[in-house]
């Protein structure tokens, strides 16, 4: 394994090695520039860098890349750009019929692999997002979500009361810097406006990453304003409709509609666009629930460049820097649930009730979090809306939830006297 005194680990890793030792062939998927090549080539042996290495691409092309001889890990970098590849691989791995043959990484999602051979009893999958902030460093990382599971906000993390005191305006400050710095390695140094410069490239890029991926030519102009309308959609439910409006969209109705949905699934097949899915609950009553998902792009920095917010901009607008907050909880959720293998839903019904975030693992059990900036009646009304979500779901179906929290921007965790845990950001992980 190489190793490096740079390298800056992240919740992936143990992920990557033991799927490495029960599977041949490990996928690596997420957005271009999130550190999956980095990642990847600290497990592997022996590497081939397509995008960068015309050689070993033509090689690949002729099936002349000595798969067989490793050495193993071997790393094919950037995958699909050699048609025909996953089938050589699969018959690589089915001759030399031991785990942790191969690492293929990609930043687009074929279209046809999965659907030809799914890979079953010979690949597993890691998804790579930007970094958190435990994984920045930003975050201390005292309270686990893997232990909200089972032990909920507990004492060994909450050292002190709630605090409310003048030092968490520096404290949102900080976040806010984080939030436009995003968490692509490349930016963890940066300022913040250094970094944004480097969102508002990274989605000029992704334009053309679009129409490479999904095969379709696309208007770059219309894409960058869908981008834009995502922006200020974070954490919203818009439908495709308002979507196509916001963009100033001329096609009307249906075909607008569409043109909407064949990009937004092009911005998902590049790791850009993530939607957040409706949880489906087990209810007590029959209230109907709402199924729409909610928008996020993979990293809150994108959003912020796609409409021009800056840290004053922010910090003076709480309605805007809420949303793409929740956003930032998001990414950072997806990251430390994907390492106790639980997925991360919202929870919406017709009655009005709202819970931001739900986090169900592969055996059952959830727990349920709202996001606030933090000030005490927010809390209060965040608190709420989980204890009356405890309230609805059918806990001799559905099990009852292993703890509820709110998570703020600011302040140390504690647990309120409702029972609900109250932890910001900065001490979230995994």
């Amino acid at each position: 394994m190489a190793s490096s005194d740079a390298y800056l680990r992240r919740v992936v890793d143990r992920q990557m090695a033991a799927k490495l030792r029960s599977i041949p062939v490990v996928l690596v998927e997420g957005a271009r520039g999130c550190g999956k090549t980095t990642t990847s080539r600290r497990f592997a042996a022996s590497e081939a860098l397509f995008d960068v290495d015309e050689a070993a691409r033509a090689h690949a092309a002729h099936g002349t890349l000595p798969l067989l001889e490793g050495p193993h890990p071997m790393l094919l970098d950037e995958w699909p750009i050699v048609p025909g590849l996953w089938d050589r691989v699969r018959r690589a791995s089915d001759r030399l019929g031991q785990p942790g043959r191969f690492i293929l990484s990609a930043s687009a999602q074929p279209t046809d692999y999965i659907i030809a051979h799914s890979g079953a009893g010979r690949m597993g999958r890691i998804r790579m997002r930007p970094m958190s902030l435990s994984e920045s460093g930003a975050s201390t990382g005292t309270v686990s979500l893997a232990r909200l599971f089972d032990h909920g906000v507990d004492a060994a993390a909450c050292r002190v009361g709630p605090v409310h005191a003048p030092a968490a305006v520096d404290e949102l400050r900080n976040v806010i810097e984080w939030l436009l710095r995003g968490g692509w390695p490349l930016t963890r140094a940066m300022t913040p406006p250094d970094a944004q410069e480097y969102a508002r490239d990274y989605l000029e890029i992704c334009r053309a990453d679009v129409t490479k991926a999904s095969g379709v030519r696309h208007e770059p102009r219309s894409v960058r304003r869908l981008l834009a309308s995502l922006g200020r959609n974070s954490a919203c439910e818009a439908a495709a409709s308002t979507l196509a409006s916001d963009m100033g969209e001329q096609q009307q109705g249906a075909v607008a509609r569409q043109t909407v949905r064949a990009y937004l699934d092009a911005l998902e097949s590049v790791f850009v666009y993530e939607p957040q899915p409706a949880w489906s609950a087990r209810l007590l009553s029959r209230t109907p629930l709402r199924s729409a998902p909610k928008h996020h792009l993979v990293d809150p920095s994108l959003a912020a460049a796609a409409v021009g917010a800056s840290e004053a901009s922010l910090f003076n607008d709480r309605t805007a820097l809420g949303l793409l907050f929740e956003s930032m909880v998001i990414r950072d959720v997806r990251v430390y649930a994907g390492a106790c293998r639980a997925s991360v839903f919202h929870y919406r019904d017709k009655t009005g009730l709202e819970v931001d975030v739900v986090v169900e693992r592969d055996d059952g059990k959830w727990i349920a979090l709202e996001v606030k900036l933090g000030t005490p009646d927010s809390v209060d009304a965040a608190a709420r809306s989980l204890l009356a979500l405890k309230d609805k779901v059918d806990t001799a179906r559905a099990g009852a939830p292993a703890s509820l929290s709110v998570v703020t921007s600011t302040g140390q965790p504690y647990l309120r006297d409702d029972g609900v845990g109250v932890v910001p950001i900065t001490s979230l992980g995994p």
